[in-house]
């Protein structure tokens, strides 16, 4: 279809037809607003999701201290009572030391306290990093041994059955509470969660 139908066919179409249909001889303008970057609707989603996503690392991160803090308690409560019981049963006392930076189980030979080296239940462990712990005894607070540091063991297991009286306060870092495990006269072991208070 040449220009010349072209023009005849526009000449007899209603004049609002031919207004309403665009003119394809001129580039569309377009309104360079439009084109020059995000709207703020799509900011602000954006920014709600990466707030949702922040929230539950923060949430997630927090719940991951306070399992690893059960985890520590539940363990050294596990250990002792297990300490305790081959105390009594092989007629010899073992003693507990306990560090900053872990805790290792020992032997009574003769007047010497020897670390168990047997790689067996009783071995030395490490508590999480970033692990707070306060020991005390009668209500006055007991002394962590140094790494390295030959000591005498602070809590011990008597043949006899008995256990050393003792609380122990566990807290990692910014975990909302903290674990207390006792010892009482009678040598039973009570761990319970404790509310950090305000």
């Amino acid at each position: 279809m040449g220009k010349q139908a072209q023009i005849r066919a526009s000449a007899s179409e209603p004049p609002a037809t031919r207004a309403r249909r665009p003119d394809r001889s001129h580039p569309v303008a377009r309104d360079p607003r439009r084109e020059a970057g995000f709207t703020l609707i799509e900011i602000l989603v954006v920014v709600v999701i990466v707030g949702v996503l922040a929230l539950a690392l923060v949430l997630s991160v927090a719940a991951n201290g306070e399992r690893q803090l059960e985890r520590a308690a539940e363990r050294f409560s596990a250990l002792l009572t297990h300490a305790c019981e081959q105390a009594e049963l092989g007629g010899r006392e073992l003693g507990v030391l306990l560090g900053a930076d872990g805790y290792a189980f020992l032997r009574l030979d003769g007047d010497a306290w020897q670390v168990l080296a047997d790689g067996g239940e009783l071995r030395s462990r490490q508590w999480p990093g970033g692990l707070q712990l306060d020991l005390a005894r009668e209500g006055r607070p007991l002394r962590l041994a140094a790494p390295g540091e030959d000591a005498v063991p602070q809590l011990v297991c008597f043949s006899s059955g008995e256990l050393t009286p003792f609380a122990l306060e566990l807290a990692l870092g910014d975990a909302g509470a903290r674990y207390r495990i006792e010892a009482g006269e009678d040598g039973q072991l009570v761990t319970r969660r404790v509310e950090r208070a305000p």
